[in-house]
C-alpha cells in the first residue's frame, strides 16, 4: 500500500460532498488525503465519513489520509437572554468562559 509520489491531493469533505459515490470519485481522481473541518458537522457525521474513506481505502488497496482541521482557541459567544445586546460606545461588556 505505498506510492511513489510524495506529493499528497488534499480533497475537504463538507455537505456537498459527503456521500459515498463523491468520496469515491474523488478517490478515482487521484484525492491522497481527505481533510474533515471539525468547526462544522457533527461527531456522528465525521464518524460516517471516515468509515466510508476507510472501506475506500480497503477496496482500494491504498493509502488514504484523513486530516481532522481543529480549529485554534477561540472566543464564542452564545445566546443572549433578550436575543441580542445592544453595545454603546464606552460601555462595558463582559465575556465569560462560563458555558451556564
Amino acid at each position: 500500500m505505498q506510492r511513489a509520489r510524495r506529493a499528497r491531493i488534499v480533497a475537504t469533505l463538507g455537505p456537498a460532498t459527503a456521500g459515498e459515490q463523491i468520496i469515491r470519485a474523488l478517490v478515482e481522481a487521484g484525492a491522497d488525503v481527505f481533510r474533515l473541518n471539525f468547526s462544522h458537522g457533527s461527531r456522528d457525521e465525521h464518524a460516517r465519513r471516515v468509515a466510508v474513506i476507510r472501506a475506500l481505502e480497503a477496496q482500494c488497496e491504498r493509502p488514504i489520509g484523513v486530516l481532522l482541521d481543529l480549529q485554534g482557541p477561540k472566543l464564542r459567544l452564545g445566546t443572549f437572554e433578550a436575543g441580542e445586546v445592544q453595545l454603546a460606545a464606552g460601555s462595558r461588556f463582559r465575556l465569560d468562559l462560563d458555558p451556564a
